[in-house]
């Protein structure tokens, strides 16, 4: 009996044991130092991309002088101001814009479009103040993370660890050495990847994340062989079909 009892007891250790994952594998940034100071010298911007919806507003000292430049959908009702119209970036990274056609601004980030529109403007208007924001700015996030989807942003940039905030974090399953951002240029595919685990992610190309980037998380060994379910939940259940399962063969030897 006794000898029952310890292969009871082994084999509950066991699961116990492949159920965990090293701490070493789930700790952002480990070869940080204490105080280390770490300056971001990263110049990253956000450029426009093909089938961006870009919302751009022109104002003056005079309403009636910029009211062409600006384009609404529907009348005012009862108070209630018209919809402004956002502008698609066609196949060809172009807009059209109210007045003055056609402008180019794919590969342009907002303060380089806004410079070109008041370059453009200035026959027509004086000293006009021109704000712009893109519309759809979205990331995906996929595999093991805790609420995978798709996120608006509301700012022009994003990093990876935020977008991974909106996700709830990668899960205890998930490999945070080799997360793989995919990007899309112009209808290319460009897949890279970044190790979370290292201080160098944040010299990474894609730790800031431009619209429509996909991240996803690649399960560690462990999570490819078992459900994604919480690390307690799963270590709880292994343990309960472990002790079922013994109990069952020790009742049908005796």
């Amino acid at each position: 009996m006794r000898q029952k009892t310890r292969l009871v007891c082994y084999l509950v250790i066991s699961c116990l044991i492949f159920s965990c994952t090293p701490s070493k594998d789930v700790v952002y940034f480990q070869d940080a130092s204490q105080f280390e100071t770490l300056v971001d010298d990263n110049t990253f911007t956000t450029k426009f991309k093909v089938d961006d919806l870009v919302s751009i507003n022109v104002s003056t000292l005079d309403p009636e002088a910029s009211a062409p430049f600006n384009l609404f959908r529907g009348a005012e009702e009862g108070g209630i101001r018209p919809e402004q119209v956002n502008y698609l970036v066609d196949k060809n990274g172009e807009i059209d814009f109210p007045v003055i056609g056609k402008v180019k601004i794919e590969g342009l980030s907002p303060s380089e479009t806004r410079e070109l529109l008041r370059e453009k403007l200035k026959d027509y208007l004086k000293d006009p103040i021109i704000n712009i924001r893109i519309r759809n700015f979205t990331v995906t996030v996929l595999g093991s993370v805790n609420r995978p989807g798709t996120y608006p942003i509301n700012g022009e940039q994003i990093t990876i660890m935020e977008a991974l905030g909106y996700a709830g974090d990668i899960n205890i399953k998930g490999r945070r050495d080799n997360v793989m951002v995919i990007r899309d240029f112009d209808g290319t595919k460009v897949y890279n990847r970044i190790n979370l685990n290292s201080k160098d992610a944040l010299k990474s190309p894609v730790y800031y994340l431009t619209q429509n980037d996909v991240v996803y998380v690649e399960p560690n060994k462990s999570g490819k062989t078992q459900s994604s379910l919480d690390q307690r939940a799963t270590i709880a259940i292994s343990i309960i079909s472990t002790l079922i399962t013994s109990t069952v063969i020790l009742l049908t030897r005796n």
